[in-house]
């Protein structure tokens, strides 16, 4: 697609997992997810919501039809109504109990959380790697002779350890 920004953080550095993270395939699916642990916590205390309707919506948890709530974000220019339309359209038994009593902040900020948690795993295990891999490093060059610096110059002779 070349009619719309890309950012070139995303291509040139990010990794696989992370860009995927940060896409509307992980975004609606993580919406879907919260819609059916709301239903079943709502089931749960008793609202009329039956397990057919849960077990539909887990279905199509993550076949998201994009092109549908993109026509209807295009009518109601709201993003949460549009895919709970577009749920809808997937899940038609269980329609009416898509994001029962909750506001557009339950997936919206949920959804940020949980990017941001994973997201975070990530880095920590990568950085846990690059830690090890230096500490490595250090203990096997640590009597190595090289040439320190300070402010931008040379400075005395250290060692890389």
């Amino acid at each position: 697609m070349r009619d719309q920004f890309e950012s070139p953080l995303i291509k040139r550095y990010a990794s696989k997992e992370m860009s995927f993270l940060f896409s509307p395939q992980y975004k609606f699916q993580t919406w879907r997810k919260l819609w059916i642990y709301l239903a079943e916590s709502e089931m749960e205390l008793g609202l009329p919501i039956t397990q057919e309707q849960v077990d539909e919506l887990k279905a199509h948890a993550t076949d998201i039809n994009f092109e549908v709530a993109e026509e209807e974000e295009k009518r109601r220019r709201h993003d949460v109504m549009s895919h709970v339309y577009a749920y809808g359209v997937q899940c038609p038994k269980a329609k009416g109990i898509i994001h029962l009593g909750a506001t557009s902040a339950f997936v919206g900020d949920n959804t940020d959380l949980i990017q941001m948690q994973q997201a975070m795993i990530l880095v920590r295990k990568r950085l846990c790697r690059v830690m090890d891999k230096l500490s490595k490093f250090a203990m096997e060059y640590k009597d190595m002779a090289q040439l320190g610096a300070t402010h931008f110059q040379a400075a005395q002779l250290t060692t890389v350890g």
